[in-house]
């Protein structure tokens, strides 16, 4: 998988709704797959299957 760089979009309970930066494309995730600290409009980095804060 390529690198993907992801903005924080909605949080709902223990679910995040992300946003791609470059194509606007939404992913729905669980809270717990993120790194601690995110919160709403937290940008995130995507590599080798881990989400990193930017």
């Amino acid at each position: 998988m390529e690198p993907k760089d992801y903005i924080v979009a909605k949080i709902e309970g223990e679910y995040a709704t992300l946003k791609n930066i470059i194509d606007g494309g939404e992913l729905f995730i669980a809270m717990a797959l993120l790194p601690e600290g995110v919160d709403l409009g937290s940008r995130l980095h995507f590599e080798n299957f881990e989400y990193s804060l930017i």
